[in-house]
């Protein structure tokens, strides 16, 4: 389960350190295999390598004679780089990947519980600010009932 906000710096050769809290975790569930890839929202998804499995897999089953869908699966599976957690627990931002997402030296990790997304930092604070209108939240159907 991947959560919370970290924010992060890109070394010179575009790699992020995976925090620590994440790393073991990481290292048992897919043995430090991961799958970046990229977001609309202009961020990047990473994933670890079986969950990304099934996310292909419902990709791929889409029609492939829907326009939405085939953009979908160029997107995503397009765009999709395996990559590997090093012993230093960092992984390689593939550069035509950190330019989609526009991401500087500063990056924010957002934990999504199966998955991480990682921000620009001053993208990730213009969305948070623009998003987080707590006041007007619409809820998804279903969720009304939902006690927290």
């Amino acid at each position: 389960m991947f959560r919370g906000v970290t924010a992060l710096n890109l070394d010179a050769k575009g790699r992020m350190a995976v925090p620590t809290r994440h790393r073991d975790l990481l290292r048992e569930c897919c043995n430090s295999q991961l799958v970046i890839t990229a977001d609309p929202d202009r961020c990047l998804l990473i994933y670890p390598a079986p969950q990304w499995a099934e996310i292909e897999a419902e990709l791929d089953a889409l029609p492939s004679f829907n326009k939405s869908a085939r953009t979908l699966q160029r997107l995503y599976i397009g765009h999709a780089h395996e990559v590997e957690m090093d012993g230093q627990g960092r992984i390689l931002l593939p550069n035509e990947l950190r330019k989609f997402a526009g991401l500087g030296k500063r990056v924010t990790l957002v934990g999504q519980v199966k998955k991480f997304e990682l921000w620009d930092e001053e993208a990730w604070n213009a969305k948070w600010e623009e998003e987080a209108d707590l006041d007007n939240i619409e809820l998804p159907l279903g969720m009304e009932s939902l006690s927290i």
